[in-house]
C-alpha cells in the first residue's frame, strides 16, 4: 500500500487568541527567548519543514515520477508522515496548551480550553470526507473518460463500487479509507484526545510520556487498532500506535511555549542520534550490511521478540521507524545552521506552504489523484511524469500565497473607516434625558 501522509494543524489563530507565541521548534528544539512585549519570536523551522514535508508528500503521491528518488523515505526508515505528526503535535502544543494552565482553566472553564481543539478535529473530519468524495469522483471520471475500468478497483475503491451500502457507511464513520486519503482520520482522532494530554502534560509530562509509551507498546503487542469496516483489519495509520510521536510533539510544544526544552541538550544524545541516522543510511545502501542486520532482526523475531520491535511496520510505528524519526528531528533541531537555512529567502516558499498546511495538503491530494489518472492513461509518457509534479507544486505555492493574502487584515479607507465608526457610535450611543423637577 502506498505511503499516506499528514496535513498540518494551523495553530496560529488559536495561539493569537490565547496569547501564544506562534509555532515553536521541532522536537528537542532550542528554547525561544522572549522578545519585546513578552512574545517569543516565531520559529520558522516548523513552517519550513512542514512545507518540505508537503512537497515530499505530493511527489510521493504521484508514483512513477523521477523526483521520488529525492524524498526522505529513500534515505531512512521513516518518511514525511512521521515527521509531520511530530511537527503538528509541536504546533498544537504551542497553540493550545496555554488554555489548560490551572489559572486559565479556573478563569475561563474547561470548555473554553477544549472547544478550539475539537473544532479543529471537526474541520479535519469534514476535509477527510470532502477529499474522499473527490477521490471517488476523479477515479470514476478517469475510468469512464479513458476507458480504464481497473481504476475502479484501485486505492481501495473496490468496496465503493462493489459493496456500496457498506462502503457508504464506512466513509462517514472513517472506517473505510482510500489510499492516499487516509491520514487525516488518525490526526482527527488524536486531536479528540489532545485535551487530556495537554491537561496531564502540563502537570506531569514524564508520566504522560510513560503512559503514551505503554499504550504504543500495548498496541503492538496486542494488535490494538480501530476497525476498517467493511474491509478486514485496521487503519493503515493506527492512532493507537501513532499517538506516541504526536504526544512527544505535544509535550515538546508545551515546553517551547514556556521557553524550555522537553528533551535536554546532550552531546551524548546528539552523537547517538546522528550515529543511528548514519547507520540507517548505510543499512539502506550497502547490501551486505543490510543483509547482515536484517538477518539479525529476523533471528530476534524468531526468538520471540515482538514484531513491532524488529520489523519496519508502518501501521504500528515499529521501533526502527520510531527511533529514526526521533533521531532525525533531534539532530535537525540541534544544528544552528538549520535554523539559519529555514530563515533564508530560499526557504520562503516552503515556509509559505507550511503556514497553510491544510489547504495546501487538500489541494495537493486532489491534484495528485488527478495526475495519477493522467499517468495511468499515458503510462509511457516521460514528459508527463516530469511536468505534472512540477506543475502541481507550483499550484500549491500559488494556493498558499492566495491563502496568505486572504489572511492578512484589510486596511480600512479613511472615508469607509469614518463611516463605520459613526455607524457604530450611533448604534451604541445612549441618550440621557436630564431630570426636571416637577
Amino acid at each position: 500500500m502506498p505511503d499516506r501522509h499528514l496535513a498540518g494543524a494551523r495553530p496560529e489563530r488559536s495561539a493569537a487568541r490565547t496569547g501564544g507565541s506562534g509555532n515553536g521548534g521541532s522536537d528537542g528544539g532550542a528554547a525561544l527567548p522572549p522578545a519585546a512585549g513578552g512574545k517569543r519570536p516565531r520559529d520558522l523551522r516548523i513552517d519550513t519543514f512542514r512545507g518540505l514535508a508537503l512537497v515530499m508528500i505530493f511527489v510521493d503521491h504521484v508514483p512513477g515520477n523521477p523526483f521520488e528518488a529525492l524524498t526522505s523515505r529513500n534515505y531512512g526508515f521513516s518518511d514525511a508522515a512521521e515527521g509531520f505528526f511530530v511537527m503538528s503535535g509541536i504546533a498544537a502544543g504551542i497553540a493550545y496548551s496555554g488554555r489548560f494552565a490551572p489559572e486559565i482553566l479556573r478563569r475561563d472553564g474547561a470548555w473554553a480550553a477544549i472547544s478550539p481543539v475539537w473544532k479543529r478535529a471537526w474541520t479535519l473530519y469534514l476535509v477527510q470526507v470532502f477529499l474522499t468524495m473527490w477521490a471517488i469522483a476523479i477515479y470514476a471520471w478517469g475510468a469512464n473518460t479513458f476507458g480504464l475500468p481497473k481504476l475502479l478497483s484501485e486505492i481501495n475503491l473496490r468496496q465503493v463500487f462493489e459493496n456500496t451500502p457498506e462502503a457508504l457507511i464506512g466513509i462517514p464513520a472513517l472506517t473505510h479509507q482510500l489510499g492516499y486519503v487516509n491520514i487525516l482520520p488518525a490526526y482527527s482522532v488524536l486531536l479528540l484526545g489532545a485535551p487530556l494530554v495537554l491537561f496531564c502534560g502540563l502537570r506531569a509530562p514524564r508520566t504522560t510520556l510513560a503512559v503514551s509509551l505503554v499504550l504504543w507498546f500495548g498496541a503492538g503487542l496486542f494488535r490494538l487498532n480501530l476497525p476498517n469496516f467493511p474491509n478486514p483489519g485496521g487503519w493503515f495509520f493506527n492512532p493507537v500506535a501513532w499517538q506516541l510521536i504526536f504526544v512527544i510533539g505535544l509535550l515538546t510544544g508545551m515546553h517551547l511555549r514556556k521557553g524550555q526544552r522537553f528533551v535536554p541538550r546532550s552531546r551524548l544524545l546528539f552523537g547517538l542520534a546522528a550515529g543511528y541516522l548514519i547507520l540507517v543510511v548505510a543499512w539502506m545502501f550497502i547490501p551486505a550490511l543490510a543483509n547482515a542486520l536484517n538477518t539479525q532482526l529476523a533471528r530476534l523475531g524468531a526468538a520471540g521478540v515482538p514484531f513491532f520491535i524488529v520489523a519496519h511496520d508502518k501501521t504500528f510505528l515499529s521501533l526502527p521507524r520510531l527511533l529514526h524519526v526521533l533521531a532525525l528531528v533531534y539532530v535537525l533541531s540541534s544544528l544552528p545552521v538549520v535554523k539559519s537555512l529555514c530563515a533564508s529567502p530560499l526557504a520562503a516558499p516552503l515556509r509559505l506552504m507550511g503556514r497553510h498546511g491544510l489547504v495546501v495538503f487538500s489541494v495537493g491530494t486532489v491534484v495528485s489523484l488527478l495526475f495519477q489518472v493522467f499517468l495511468a492513461a499515458e503510462p509511457d509518457s516521460r514528459v508527463l511524469s516530469v511536468v505534472l509534479p512540477l506543475a502541481g507544486l507550483l499550484l500549491q505555492v500559488l494556493v498558499a500565497w492566495g491563502a496568505e493574502i486572504a489572511r492578512r487584515p484589510r486596511p480600512r479607507t479613511v472615508q469607509g473607516g469614518l463611516a463605520r465608526d459613526l455607524t457604530a457610535a450611533r448604534s451604541t450611543a445612549k441618550v440621557t434625558i436630564p431630570s426636571v423637577p416637577v
